[in-house]
């Protein structure tokens, strides 16, 4: 049995490059397959293997104290999905495509779970959808508005292009599949001057 493992953090790591080569090594070392972004913005990915890897896993990324708050998803498998380990040096570790967006500088609010549907029937709420137009297919919430993108870069230019619809209703709330492109867009969304930004905790 096999342990996936999906993780991500915002997180300023200006010697992403130095990192790579050590935590590639790391999980060589333990046959953790799967693949990590690394940029200066912080760290995202998914990788399998065993119970005792994985577990290896998150102590080396918690030892470093800029890591060390690091959230994770796990599932099991019968079978290691990946077949090999790759440790990618990137831009962005989820691309939107708009320079200067940083959620480490300014980013929307958290809001739980249990704290989510009281917002989002709150007249005064904007709900947008951030995911592409393939997943917004299966299901949304109810009076979500659905920005039919093929890919998260064209989240921003959909919203330059109808945000004065919404500065009527002072709350801007968001979600996504697991929370990292949500959080990105709150970021871009309180740079385009708007003040109460919210995203689901953890994606859906």
């Amino acid at each position: 049995m096999f342990v996936v493992t999906a993780l991500y953090k915002f997180v300023s790591l200006p010697d992403y490059r130095e990192i790579q080569p050590r935590l590639l090594a790391f999980c060589k070392e333990r046959e953790i397959f799967g693949t990590l972004l690394l940029a200066k913005e912080g760290v995202n990915g998914t990788v399998a293997g065993t119970s005792d890897a994985i577990s290896a896993f998150h102590a080396y990324l918690k030892s470093d104290p800029r890591l060390a708050d690091i959230e994770h998803k796990e599932s099991r498998a019968g079978e290691n999905p990946f077949n090999r380990m790759k440790v990618r040096l990137k831009k962005e570790i989820v691309t939107m495509g708009v320079p200067g967006v940083d959620p480490n500088e300014v980013v929307g609010d958290y809001v739980r779970p249990q704290d989510w549907n009281a917002l989002i029937s709150d007249p005064d709420t904007v709900l947008i959808d951030t995911r592409n137009d393939y997943e917004v297919a299966i299901g949304t919430f109810k009076g979500a508005i659905d920005p039919d993108t093929v890919n998260f870069r064209e989240f921003p230019a959909w919203f330059r292009e109808n945000k004065d619809r919404f500065h009527n209703k002072p709350k801007i709330a968001m979600f996504c599949t697991g929370g990292i492109r949500c959080e990105k867009a709150t970021a871009f969304v309180k740079a385009e001057g708007f003040e109460e930004v919210y995203h689901l905790k953890g994606g859906i």
